[in-house]
């Protein structure tokens, strides 16, 4: 886990981050993930094309609409949606992407996982923010534990203290 560790070391070091996949409804992982990074300090902005407000805040429809640069992206969508934020990344120059997934499959494509490498962009496919975002609960403390035992711990690629 020692390649995760400083990936999401050199993720989470960001500050300026979008979360895409936030819902209306507020009960979604991408929205737990989204109040999770706000409470801790990150200047953290929704995506979601279908909703203007979201946790009280505006909502994006797309990573091109946040009127500031993004540091990285945590997709937080079906696995289909992923390939077509990933090229969003690719065109805004978004270097770092992390595709959720704790249970099941989560956001990770092999589609989008191709791209990432094809454009450069770091990428932690799978896994979930909120098992390592101080302080972490203990679910998500007990999950990564499981998930690291199982080996279940994403491969993350491209960040820099891994070349």
């Amino acid at each position: 886990m020692g390649d995760l560790q400083e990936a999401v070391r050199e993720f989470l070091a960001q500050k300026r981050l979008a979360v895409a996949g936030v819902s209306r409804e507020g009960n979604l992982p991408a929205n737990l993930i989204f109040r999770k990074l706000k409470d801790s300090g990150y200047e953290v902005f929704p995506v979601n094309p279908n909703a203007a407000e979201v946790e009280g805040v505006s909502c994006y429809p797309d990573l091109g609409s946040v009127p500031v640069a993004l540091e990285g992206v945590v997709v937080a969508t079906p696995p289909g949606a992923a390939e077509d934020l990933v090229r969003e990344c690719a065109v805004l120059g978004i270097s770092r992407v992390w595709m959720h997934r704790s249970l099941g499959t989560g956001s990770v494509s092999a589609e989008a996982l191709k791209l990432c490498r094809e454009k450069g962009i770091a990428v932690i496919p799978g896994a979930c923010p909120m098992m390592f975002v101080e302080p972490v609960d203990l679910g998500h403390r007990c999950l990564r534990w499981l998930l690291g035992g199982l080996g279940k711990l994403p491969e993350p690629e491209g960040f820099p203290d891994q070349e």
